[in-house]
Order: structure tokens, then sequence, then C-alpha cells
């Protein structure tokens, strides 16, 4: 993410895995049941026309989405003044968007790691129905996750409300509840928890009083209440044992060049523990930004070696801030050539002709496993339609804010998109319609490209044995993914003799097996399906059957490192990432089983 600057890449003395962002609200939230409140459209008005307004619209918002979808469709309705709270226009000629929609400017925006959404499939679904308002997207297969429970959930966070309320509100009302009778029961809920004092595990909604009428909290105590709440969650973060000097979390680099890049004085030597020297070479990759103490772990069990910090916006036009630990060589690196355009028009050059002035991206934010919505690129483009240009400084931030979250890019007169997934491949540097194909549709393109390596940078930190092998190397690949490691030796020139990959998604397997044939690989493919199941016995076949394994490269499931996953980001305790002691379980037994065959 070049738009991040250097001191966005924090510390992890400083990194804050509770981001406040998600607590901002962002559209009004009901009213309804609050003490004092009364409906001000009148008594001619029907109940249905106030159930709105007493959820804090506007009376004119409200009479403009009756008219453009009648009255008798509650979601419809709902579903249009959400549309018109994002863009803060009820009217055409409102040229505003609301104080609650904030962007990061281009100095201080959000860190990639925790826009990121390196989810595997089954933790992924939540994910796309609760920051994707319709499931039913223009050109994405994103039906098979739509039930009518996800589509009210997304309806009730969209509104503000949080995942864990908005369930609790449909198991309390059950499913033929209608949303506003779901947002009444959270409001009711929120109202008896505040009263007893008790609770503030996740966001509330904050609400306006209409028309000046009564609210049983001033805003200057709701917001004092907020910074309660705020305060709890970061309390229950960090309830661990105080960190004594020995056991300082692990700085991260900055900025984050690990040994040094291409074309520039680097650092050619280090001294590694005894135990990391080889054979075999191993490589372990995952992200930068983890919880506190999660590198320090990861280190200790990979031999004491220390992280080497990288971010891949200096490989290529896209942020991908990551840590390998390895016991590679480092002098003498060299790059692949052709060196790939590190700016985004001249990855894209098209865009030139419609990219905003205001718009000082040069740079794109970390690759997503999924995308923005087509609802949310028709708010940019009505939003900005609404206004002058340039528009005025809070539309700005408002749709800059969603550029970097999204990576969407400027292909029209005020419209945006996001990347293809050829324009992913391109950017992660995989070979051109390397996920296409098999039946795979584009929801799972972008999963799997989401969770992949980014080929230019690891072929940098591989380039230094393409003189230790140069028959050809025999690699163990963990958690194989798409194949990013054994694309990037192959673009190295260095022969794949025997590639013992190991990865559960069916869909990924399929992708590598396509790529080893399309590429006319000579050597030896051999799939496996579970680390977990990979044992003594079997790898001591397999190093009998071809000699040993003089690579072993691996990058676990990050579900539960990564800042956008605020639910179950456990660490390395987490359900899948706990899989790195896996990682270690092998790769030991292949030193020992090695070591002994000597």
């Amino acid at each position: 993410m070049v738009w991040v600057s250097d001191k966005d890449d924090s510390d992890n003395d400083n990194f804050s895995w509770d981001t406040d962002e998600d607590d901002k609200d962002r559209f009004p939230g009901p009213s309804a049941g609050i003490p004092g409140f009364a409906c001000e459209a009148g008594s001619s008005q029907s109940s249905f026309f106030c159930n709105f307004i007493a959820m804090g619209f506007s009376k004119d918002m409200v009479e403009k989405a009756i008219k453009q979808n009648g009255e008798g469709n509650q979601e419809a309705v709902l579903e249009t003044l959400l549309t018109y709270s994002a863009i803060g226009s009820s009217t055409p000629e409102h040229e505003d968007v609301p104080n609650d929609f904030s962007a990061a400017s281009d100095e201080d925006s959000v860190d990639d790691d925790l826009w990121s959404s390196d989810y595997s499939s089954d933790e992924c679904n939540l994910s796309i129905l609760v920051t994707v308002s319709d499931p039913v997207l223009e050109g994405l297969d994103f039906t098979e996750f739509a039930t009518e429970k996800d589509k009210k959930l997304s309806t009730l966070v969209d509104m503000g409300f949080s995942p864990e309320e908005a369930a609790a509100a449909i198991d309390r009302c059950g499913l033929d509840a209608s949303v506003l009778e779901l947002a009444d029961s959270i409001q009711a809920a929120q109202m008896a928890e505040e009263a007893d004092g008790t609770g503030w595990s996740y966001p509330k909604v904050q609400y306006e009083a209409v028309g000046g009428s009564c609210n049983s909290f001033t805003r200057k105590k709701r917001r004092l209440l907020e910074e309660k709440r705020k305060l709890k969650r970061r309390k229950e973060y960090v309830k661990k044992p105080a960190l004594g000097m020995d056991d300082a979390p692990m700085p991260i680099s900055k900025p984050m060049i690990g040994f040094g890049l291409p074309y520039q004085k680097c650092i050619t030597s280090r001294s590694l523990p005894e135990a990391a020297i080889g054979p075999p070479y191993f490589y372990y990759e995952n992200v930068a930004l983890a919880p506190k103490g999660v590198w320090d772990t990861i280190s200790r069990f990979l031999y004491d070696i220390e992280p080497e910090f990288v971010d891949s916006k200096y490989f290529c036009a896209a942020a991908r801030k990551r840590a390998y630990i390895h016991n590679l060589p480092i002098e003498n690196r060299f790059p692949l050539l052709p060196i790939p355009p590190k700016m985004i028009h001249d990855v894209f050059p098209m865009t030139k002709d419609w990219w905003p002035k205001w718009d000082h991206r040069t740079q794109l934010n970390c690759l997503q496993t999924c995308i923005a919505s087509a609802k949310l690129t028709e708010r940019i483009r009505m939003a900005l339609k609404s206004c002058g240009d340039p528009p005025p400084e809070r539309v700005q931030q408002y749709v800059l804010g969603e550029c970097r979250k999204w990576n969407l890019v400027w292909v029209g007169h005020h419209k945006v998109a996001p990347l293809e997934p050829d324009e992913i491949e391109m950017l992660l540097g995989f070979p051109k319609n390397h996920t296409r194909g098999g039946g795979i549709s584009r929801t799972e393109r972008y999963r799997s490209l989401g969770n992949s390596f980014q080929v230019n940078t690891v072929a940098y930190h591989f380039s230094v044995l393409k003189k230790v092998f140069p028959n050809g190397i025999n690699l163990l690949s963990l958690f194989s993914g798409i194949g990013g490691a054994e694309v990037a030796l192959h673009n190295l020139g260095i022969r794949l003799r025997t590639v013992v990959s190991v990865e559960k998604s069916e869909i990924n397997r399929n992708i590598l097996r396509s790529w080893w044939e399309q590429t006319n690989q000579s050597g030896n493919l051999i799939e496996l399906d579970d680390v977990q199941k990979l044992n003594g016995d079997k790898l001591e076949q397999l190093i009998q059957r071809f000699g040993g394994f003089d690579l072993v490269v691996g990058g676990s499931p990050c579900n539960n490192l990564t800042g956008s996953n605020r639910h179950t980001r456990d660490g390395l305790e987490g359900e899948h990432s706990s899989l790195f002691y896996d990682y270690f379980r092998i790769l030991d037994l292949v030193k020992c089983i090695m070591a002994k065959n000597l």
C-alpha cells in the first residue's frame, strides 16, 4: 500500500488490532420505543411512514423512498433509504455526505492488513455478506451464500448494528420478522442493557432524536459510553501477563524491505543459529501485522531465526505486508525479469484518462479475497454525479476511503470498478488465466488469489537457489494454495524435479495441476490434501523414494492473525492459524529423517 506512508508501518509495540473505525456509525439507528419520541408525520400519515421516521430518516427522504418503491414494500424502501444515507442525499441538489463517513488521508490511510481479507473459504462467507450489502451482484457468484437470514443480517449490519446483535435479534424474533421489527428488538435490548449498566462487548448504534424529540441520553453521555465500550474491548484483548524488557514484542522494520531490494545496497550476510543450518532449506510466510507475540512464537519454533519483513509494494503495484522466516542464503539475490511496473497508471494505462486529480493514489492496497459490491460503486457514482467538479472535501474523503479499502480503479467519468481476476493475477506475478477454467467461479478465483504469495517477492528470495541446484530441486510445498512457490521457482528457471504439494482446497489443487500440465513440467507432482495427516512414516517413504527434500515451503492460514478478522483473531491458538505448528512439526521431522539417512 504505497499510499500508506512509512509511519503507518507501525511497530508491534503500538500496533492495535482492535481498530476503532468499525465503531463509527454509518447510518442513523432506530429510535422507536424511545421515551418522549413522537412521529412528526402527522395523524394523516400511515404507521408505515412513521416507522421509517422513527428510525431517524428525514421526512423528505422517506417520502421520496416510498414514492419510488411503493408503500407495500418495506425492504425496498429501507434499502433505498440506506442508499440515500450512504451518499448523504435525499434530494439531487444536496451536495454533502454524512459526518460519519470518514476516510484516511493519503498519509494516514488504513493499513492494508487491517483491510485485507485473507480468509479461507469457510471463513469468508460471513465477511462477504457483512461487507457487501446485496449478495446478488453483477458478475459475482455470491448467490450460493445468500440465505434469507444472511440478507437480513446484511441489512441490519448496514444499518449500523453489529453482526452479533443482528443474529441475536433473528434468534429472538424468528426469520419471519421484518427488518423493522428486528431493528426495534435490537434497540430495546440495547436500552435494557444500558439501564442496568452491564455488557459493552459490542458497539451499539448511536441514534439522533428526530425533530427535537427527547432522547434518553444526551449526545455527550452517548459519546462517553462509546469510549467506555472501546476501552473495555481493548482491555479484553490485552488480558495477558505484562511483557518484561526481555520479552518485548518483535519490532517490524521500517521501511519493510527485508535484507534489501533489487539493484540497491543490501545486507549480504547473516549468522544463523546452528539448529537452523540445512539441509533442507525452508521458507515460511505469513502476514506481518499479526497480533503481538505471534512472530516471537513463530521465531522460537523456527530455530530462533528473525523474520524478514517485506512489503511487496517494492516489487509490484500493490502492497502486501508479509514476514518470511527462512534459512536461505541472502547474498547475490536477483529479481525476475522483466521488472514489473510499480505504479497504477503503468499497470493500467487506460485509467489515466478518468483518474481525478484529487485521487493521489499511485499504488494499490493489499489485494483481498473478496471485492466491492455493485451497489457500492453505484453509490460512489451517485455521490459524485450530484456534486460539482471537484466534489466537496467530504465527498472526496468518502470516495477515496472506499477506493483504498476495495482497490477500486477509475474506468469512466464518475465510475469506479473493482479489479478483475486476471488483473489481480498480473499484480501478484502469476501467468494470465492462471486461475481460470475448470468450472472455477469468479468468487473462487478472488479467494484463491487473495490467499496466495506475491510471486516476484518470493522469487527474489529463491533466486539464490539457482546456482545451488543446477539440476533441479525436490520441493515439499505445504499449504500450496495456487502454487506461488512453484511458479516462482519455474520462472527463475529452476527445474522442479519433484513437488509434493499438500493443499486442502480441491479448487486450488486443480489450479496447480492445470498449471503443471500447461507448462509441460517433466518432474513428479504428488498431491496430498491434509498437512495433519502427513506423518513420519509417510515422510520417510517420500524421502527414501526421492532422496530427500531440498526446500520446504509453507504459509499456514492467516485467518486468526489478520487484522480484518475481529471476531476470531486468536493468534496461533485459533482454529486455522494453529496449523503453523504442523508446518514446524513436518519440517522438524524432515530434518531428523534426512539427518538420520546421511
